[in-house]
């Protein structure tokens, strides 16, 4: 075991779990989010006050519970979503989970990279050639806390969350003030609109990616108990008060950007600081995720190698226009995500009984066919559905899985 790899193709030994406060912070600091408060803007044009209020604790409800049941799992058996893969989609198999979860924290990273360039380019009123130069800077700077590993990220959410919470509360305070009162909040009338179950789809979606790879720290949790608690507390509040925020403010001001809502407010400093910082907190997980699954796609301990590599990948993608790609990049990750913790959940609970067998010492199938199988029934409906679509994606697909194992069970009986 490489004393860098941070168990990147083992399970997590006792000697390295962690309580309730390292767990709980460094996923606070990942929910903590810029890119959730501007989906939490998009719910403050579509929605009244009291209705934006019920569709961001659904949501994040929802999301809370699906982190926690993966979470449950990650602690018990000290593996990650990624080494997961390989009992329910096999050897070679596991490598779609590696690539589609890799891509999807990808992504985030080069839209945050993107974004923070673009934003203080306009804020800072500098030369529009300093865009690209800034992405490449960021892209490589934030990579540097997920290089050093856990305890970088722990320190760094402990300075950051602290004074985002801060700046959300002051933000929310001035619009109510800026509005006229709670009274008047809740009287505003919404001029956009979206279906009540696109709603929850988005809330749920804009970081379903994160809750499936939330793994990655869970499953250094001390006991069971401690990651179910973290996951809930972290998903709950911290994402929702995200969502609530963004919300909050834009149906005051009618303007869906955060930062542009900061600004109106006279806290342009301070929406640089939040920024930076804010994106800073997330993308050290968000590339640290990228850098667990690719060392799990290529079988290599080599995780800091992995991050540099994927933090240059990110920082192409930036510049070729990840951050215009947003909220198309969402409804997919909200429908070919969440499947691949329905078959997970139903691999562990229904065919392994609670308990996976130590990865060194089982001879797995290079592919395991019911859970690409069902993955992919999950994904289509998913994407194709009216209704909620992660939890259809969840439920089809470890509905799929239970009944393709029931199925060859009854035939290896008759062949018997």
């Amino acid at each position: 075991m490489s004393s860098h790899g941070e168990f990147a193709l083992s399970e997590a030994p006792s000697t390295a779990r962690k309580g309730l406060l390292p767990i709980s912070m460094v996923l606070f600091s990942f929910t903590f989010f810029t890119g959730t408060m501007f989906a939490g803007g998009k719910l403050g044009m579509a929605f009244n006050f009291v209705d934006m209020l019920w569709i961001a604790a659904i949501g994040n409800g929802l999301l809370a519970l699906y982190a926690a049941a993966l979470a449950l799992i990650a602690s018990r058996s000290g593996l990650n979503t990624v080494l997961m893969g390989r009992f329910c989609f096999g050897e070679a198999g596991s490598r779609l989970s590696d690539f589609i979860l890799g891509f999807a924290e990808l992504g985030w990273y080069a839209w945050g990279a993107a974004t923070v360039a673009i934003v203080l380019v306009k804020m800072l009123g500098l030369a529009e050639g300093f865009t690209v130069p800034l992405m490449i800077v960021f892209g490589f700077g934030f990579s540097i806390t997920a290089i050093i590993g856990f305890k970088g990220l722990d320190v760094l959410s402990r300075i950051s969350v602290p004074l985002m919470l801060v700046l959300m509360i002051v933000s929310m305070a001035l619009a109510t003030q800026h509005v006229g009162g709670f009274k008047a909040l809740a009287a505003v009338i919404p001029h956009e609109t979206m279906t009540f179950s696109a709603a929850i789809t988005m809330v749920f979606g804009t970081f379903a990616s994160g809750a499936t790879q939330a793994t990655n720290w869970t499953r250094l949790s001390r006991t069971g108990r401690v990651a179910v608690i973290a996951s809930v507390v972290s998903f709950l509040l911290g994402n929702g008060l995200m969502v609530v925020a963004g919300a909050w403010c834009a149906i005051v001001y009618q303007q869906a950007d955060i930062v542009e809502v900061m600004m109106l407010q006279g806290l342009s400093f301070a929406a640089v600081i939040m920024l930076c910082l804010n994106l800073w907190t997330i993308q050290g997980p968000t590339i640290y995720n990228v850098s667990a699954a690719a060392c799990h796609l290529v079988r290599t301990e080599r995780r800091r190698t992995m991050t540099l590599i994927a933090a240059a990948i990110g920082v192409v993608l930036a510049i070729g226009g990840m951050y215009e790609m947003l909220i198309p990049f969402l409804v997919l990750l909200g429908s070919v995500i969440p499947p691949i913790g329905g078959v997970i959940m139903a691999d562990f609970w229904y065919r392994h009984h609670g308990k996976y067998p130590q990865l060194a010492s089982v001879s797995l199938p290079r592919y395991n066919l019911r859970g690409l199988v069902s993955y992919a029934v999950g994904a289509i409906l998913a994407y194709s559905s009216p209704w909620i679509a992660p939890l259809v994606g969840i439920a089809a697909s470890a509905l799929c899985y239970v009944v393709l194992l029931e199925i060859g069970k009854h035939r290896t009986q008759e062949a018997v």
